[in-house]
């Protein structure tokens, strides 16, 4: 059904929405799932029902049917928020599912709505470790159907104690460890509910982006492990579920039962990296008909499956893979003549597709599967590239902003929502006392990323106070110095250099990690605070930034270009961010930024052109080679294959990108550390370098207002051609430099949109939309 859009200010502001309804639940039960429901009868009397629109929402996850049907066709509705300060409710349009399709259809036309609830991310013993993060233990639901009748009349059914209560045939559904069913129960007698604890202050009409249901795979291969297990083969690292066809011969009682994994090891399931998730769904048959098995209320990330309990042999056609994610239209694409390359950009894509449902979380697959802020505070700009994700993470930074502002500490959390401070049990390792760079500069970084794709003002001045809290706390713990040297930091977290049970054990010095970050995110708040308007904070915020890179300059760089810790990483970052953009005891800035990038050159050089830079420093690396006049080490740095390199993960067969290097070891043995994700989206940053600096589309204003085309070729890769589709329309680029050829360029600007076009020889040109050929 179609989705309605509801603006907070319509029909009186969101909790109008519910003005005839309160939250029910039902009795406590021990596990199935909850049917809440009620009749009500459609009156001809009053001639033709011209709207029926049904507003809901859940403590937990909800699926909502009339007469059997879904009323829509997005899944885990409503999502995942900062429960206590923000919980979106959904409007949908159900009136082609009332409407009589006969000329005499009686006056009165009795019809039931039913809704089965579930956890969800509600009571879902999320987190860790043990941690059993939860916001509450009881479900609850609270749903509205407006009726409105072609003479006017308006009848409006709300949730409520003359509701009923009836139990599912799903005996139990975790995020975490899957669902399971029993086609043999009977819903029993129906139960009354209960009125629930309900703040209705916490609601707000939805600006998130709907989860539904998108590609199917069917399998590539069924065999038989050394262990005699049957495994299936969808080809494809993917976030959702298996839906089984069980012919109707199957005999009752028949129990089947599907493990996931993203890899196998030894020939078996690889399960070691899902660490507590069990990943696992079952259902029993009630026999006599065929029997379609999808389960709506978990979701798992796998490319591969043991399925056990199968009568006889399994087929292709009896089991279907169907990926889960956001409603995020494509925006991008990208290809070139380096195949592993190609594999690259499609390993990202479908990393953003499985962690980007409710929240962009860092993994979808483990017991964990959390906003964490670091991850997509890196991402951010190649996110906005290859997905229209406007909405998606606007959403997301107003849960930051809820947590942040209205939130008892002050600062960004490690992870949004913040879970963590409802774990049940005491788990120092996340016992956040302070600010952390990257993590928390996501309240900025990702702000910036939006505004350079969308453009949008009203969007950035709804997100800059979520920027003011996290330098306001960062302000606040700086040094005598100026320098963001004091309390804990994750760094330059994942360094490939690091050991596999010490990950923040990095190379790079965490003050300088730290202090960079601070100057980049006050430099981009003081610009945000300029564009909203507020030219007073603006000033503050520049002096902010003068005043930190005075520091660094002073205290973590010499007049040679060497920057403390004399590691890639904080090379990349002083580069990058232009903290190097100011003399140095008197030697001139260009002379020291130079320098600088002579010296990351040769440290790239002498690592062999492997990865040697954590979660700080790899998104950056490659950026700051070609700033300074190094393009073929960054292009020799992107195309190496040994690991840790960008292309050893397509090398082994990877289909998303890994949380670490080599999160398969070249034995074809699992990394023996706690922390192995397959997918795992952040170390496929480098796509922004790629899309921007190989292929050369760039945003040279904000939202695409004027495009800058400018392709960098170097040794490797011989043409590349890609899109984006802009908020002003598609722009193209493809461009040849084969062996002893000349340059060839072909571009396509939007109409009437300003493009300035520099050639690899330093030649420009400034055109205005349509097809231009060099």
């Amino acid at each position: 059904m179609d989705r309605l859009i509801v603006k907070a200010e319509d029909d009186g502001g969101e909790a109008a929405a519910f003005s005839n309804a309160v939250a029910i639940s039902a009795p406590a039960t021990t596990g199935r799932l909850p049917v809440l429901a009620t009749t009500f009868v459609v009156d001809g009397g009053h001639g033709g029902l011209v709207t029926a629109r049904l507003a809901a929402t859940a403590h937990g996850i909800y699926d909502a049917r009339l007469d059997g049907q879904r009323v829509t066709d997005s899944v885990l509705n409503p999502g995942w928020d900062s429960y206590e300060r923000r919980l979106q409710f959904q409007m949908f349009d159900v009136l082609s599912l009332l409407r009589g399709t006969e000329d005499d259809a009686p006056k009165l036309r009795r019809h039931r709505l039913e809704v089965t609830l579930a956890g969800g991310w509600w009571h879902g013993n999320l987190g860790f470790s043990g941690m059993n993060a939860n916001y509450g233990d009881e479900l609850a639901l609270v749903a509205e159907l407006t009726l409105i009748y072609s003479d006017g009349y308006v009848e409006v059914h709300g949730s409520g104690p003359d509701w009923t209560a009836t139990l599912s045939k799903i005996t139990s559904a975790s995020l975490y460890n899957g669902q399971s069913e029993d086609r043999r129960l009977t819903p029993g007698d129906p139960m009354a509910v209960h009125v629930a604890q309900f703040d209705r202050e916490a609601l707000v009409a939805e600006s998130g982006v709907p989860i539904s249901r998108h590609e199917v795979f069917r399998p590539i291969k069924i065999w038989r492990s050394p262990s005699g297990k049957t495994l299936v083969d969808f080809g494809q690292d993917l976030v959702g579920w298996i839906k089984l066809i069980i012919p109707a011969s199957t005999p009752a009682g028949t129990t089947i039962t599907l493990r996931h994994a993203e890899v196998l090891e030894r020939g078996e399931l690889g399960t070691r990296p899902l660490r507590a998730a069990r990943a696992t769904d079952k259902i029993t048959v009630g026999g006599g008909e065929q029997t379609v098995f999808e389960p709506v209320f978990t979701y798992h990330g796998f490319r591969y499956a043991q399925v056990d309990g199968w009568p006889g042999e399994i087929g292709a056609s009896n089991l279907e893979a169907v990926a889960v994610y956001a409603n995020m239209p494509q925006t991008g694409s990208f290809e070139c003549s380096q195949q592993l390359v190609n594999q690259l950009i499609h390993n990202s894509l479908w990393s953003q597709k499985g962690n980007f449902l409710a929240v962009p979380t860092d993994c979808p697959q483990r017991d964990e599967r959390l906003g964490w802020t670091g991850d997509i505070a890196a991402y951010a700009p190649t996110a906005c590239f290859q997905f229209d994700v406007s909405g998606f993470l606007n959403n997301w930074l107003m849960d930051l902003q809820a947590e942040t502002v209205n939130g008892a500490s002050g600062y960004v959390p490690y992870v949004v929502p913040d879970v963590f401070r409802r774990a049940t049990a005491d788990h120092s390792e996340v016992l956040q006392t302070g600010p952390v760079a990257v993590w928390g500069d996501a309240a900025v970084w990702v702000p910036q990323a939006l505004w350079n794709a969308y453009g949008d003002k009203s969007q950035l001045a709804r997100q800059y106070p979520g920027m003011v809290a996290h330098l306001r706390s960062v302000e606040r713990v700086l040094s005598q110095t100026g320098l963001w040297d004091t309390g804990f930091q994750f760094g330059d977290w994942l360094d490939p250099d690091a050991p596999p049970d010490d990950p923040a054990a990095a190379k790079a010095d965490a003050g300088v990690v730290a202090t960079a970050c601070l100057y980049r995110s006050a430099v981009f708040t003081a610009k945000a605070a300029e564009i909203i308007g507020n030219a007073h904070e603006a000033e503050h915020w520049r002096s902010l930034a003068a005043r930190v890179r005075a520091a660094f300059l002073e205290h973590y760089v010499d007049v040679d270009g060497t920057v403390r810790s004399d590691c890639a990483t904080v090379y990349a970052l002083a580069i990058h961010f232009g903290l190097l953009d100011g003399a140095v005891k008197g030697r001139p800035a260009d002379e020291v930024r130079s320098a600088a990038g002579d010296r990351l050159s040769r440290i790239v050089k002498n690592h062999g052109y492997r990865v040697s830079t954590g979660f700080a420093g790899t998104s950056y690396v490659t950026w700051a080679l070609s700033e300074t006049g190094h393009i073929d080490d960054a292009y020799r740095l992107l195309l190496e294959e040994d690991c840790p390199s960008w292309l050893y993960p397509p090398r082994m067969g990877a289909t998303t990108i890994w949380e670490r290097w080599d999160s398969l070891l070249p034995n074809g043995e699992i990394n023996p550390g706690e922390m192995t994700s397959f997918n795992h989206y952040a170390l496929g940053s480098i796509a922004d370098w790629i899309y921007q600096v190989v292929l050369g589309i760039r945003a040279a204003s904000p939202g695409y207002q004027q495009v800058l085309i400018r392709p960098t070729p170097g040794p490797g890769i011989h043409w590349a051609k890609g899109s984006y589709d802009s908020p002003h329309g598609r722009i193209t680029v493809a461009w040849d430099a084969g062996d002893d050829q000349p340059f060839h360029l072909d571009v396509t600007i939007p109409d009437d949109i300003s493009a300035i076009i520099i050639l690899p020889d330093g030649g420009q040109h400034r055109v205005v939309g349509g097809q231009h050929l060099y």
